[in-house]
């Protein structure tokens, strides 16, 4: 579904991402974890180009991303549009519109970038809102929800491009103790349906539950990946034992 070959993306003089090299399969969940800095959230907008990367390939269903057909190098239009069709992202911060109501802030893509009927779409966004456990919610604006509701807006959001790979980026970390569960759920829920995930996390028992991979990061490279068991349970590198001694005393 998703490979990344010889990925390198560079802020100025700081090279976030040193050459990253990853398969995600159809269906699968790969869960991403290092230190703030390692470059996990740059991976993520690489995929979805919103920071493309300057060198390396990035192919989404085959199709390489980087390079759309006859455009030479640089991003293109058909990238864009394929990419934005294919591919949902749930941020740390929620992102909503705050002047748009729950059903319209879930509507708004489908509507104007897929000009889809109004009535198909809101059919279908009040079925994504349902789904996680929002229906009573459609009125009302983003200022009257939880954090935790918010959130599940912008994973209904997302769902509702129809999208193929699900992006999330620390989609917990901004969200009192109390309210991460819920969309933990969620997430678990998308999982087991079978929806190919790329989750940047610190939540270890989700990780080590539901990711088909994990990999760990460092320094803008790969520095261990493997399952669950292999990189949380029986680390190979002094790097990644010291980050999960550190996590897992807090």
């Amino acid at each position: 579904m998703l490979k990344l070959e010889g990925i390198h993306k560079r802020f100025g003089n700081l090279e976030v991402l040193r050459g990253v090299d990853l398969d995600v399969a159809k269906g699968e969940v790969v869960c991403v974890l290092g230190p703030s800095g390692s470059g996990k959230s740059t991976l993520l907008r690489c995929v979805n180009l919103l920071e493309p990367p300057e060198q390396g390939e990035i192919f989404l269903e085959g199709h390489d991303i980087c390079k759309g057909p006859g455009s030479g190098t640089g991003e293109s239009s058909w990238e864009l549009d394929f990419v934005r069709q294919r591919v949902g992202m749930v941020f740390q911060q929620f992102n909503l519109f705050p002047h748009k109501t729950v059903l319209e802030n879930v509507t708004m893509a489908p509507e104007k970038v897929l000009d889809k009927p109004r009535s198909e779409v809101q059919a279908k966004a009040t079925a994504l809102l349902e789904r996680v456990g929002l229906s009573d919610k459609l009125a009302q604006y983003p200022e009257r929800l939880s954090g935790g509701q918010q959130q599940r807006v912008a994973i209904a959001r997302a769902l509702a491009m129809d999208p193929q790979v699900m992006l999330f980026d620390e989609v917990t970390s901004a969200l009192d103790p109390e309210l991460v569960k819920e969309v933990l759920d969620t997430m678990r829920e998308l999982a087991a349906e079978g929806m190919t995930m790329l989750v940047v996390t610190h939540e270890m028992e989700f990780a080590k539950e539901v990711g088909d991979q994990v990999v760990f990061m460092d320094g803008g490279v790969i520095v261990e990946q493997g399952s669950p068991a292999d990189v949380l349970d029986s680390p190979r590198e002094e790097r990644t034992k010291k980050f999960l001694g550190l996590v897992l005393e807090r």
